[in-house]
């Protein structure tokens, strides 16, 4: 079992920048990949934000998010960080991380651990 907790979301000024934290339990965190999600007000559906293999070697962001966010892993803390630069009002979401069994992916559905989310919201 993987218990995952988001923290550091907040209410932001367009051009501001937040951290978020991705708090895994468990001896095998550190030997899964992570991904952000979001998931935006009005009924749209949970996108991909960014992924980070096991060892932080190897990273993959949406084209959205490129150059502005940066996704990084502390594994003797057993936490992942979303670095968020640049913000813009599009990216007021709901931010998740999730973790899985396997290798990198960017699907939402093959992951097997969701954290409870954090709220980002980016005033214009």
């Amino acid at each position: 079992q993987v218990l995952l907790v988001e923290a550091g979301g907040g209410l932001v000024q367009a051009g501001g920048s937040l951290r978020l934290s991705c708090i895994g339990s468990g001896l095998t965190f550190r030997n899964l990949p992570v991904g952000w999600f979001r998931q935006a007000p009005g009924g749209k559906e949970r996108e991909f934000v960014a992924v980070i293999n096991t060892n932080g070697g190897s990273t993959n962001y949406t084209d959205s998010v490129k150059g502005r966010f940066t996704i990084s892993r502390d594994n003797a803390r057993n936490t992942v960080y979303l670095q968020m630069n640049s913000l813009k009002p599009e990216d007021t979401a709901v931010y998740y991380c999730a973790a899985r069994f396997g290798g990198v992916v960017l699907t939402p559905n093959r992951y097997d651990y969701w954290g409870q989310g954090t709220q980002v919201t980016v005033s214009s």
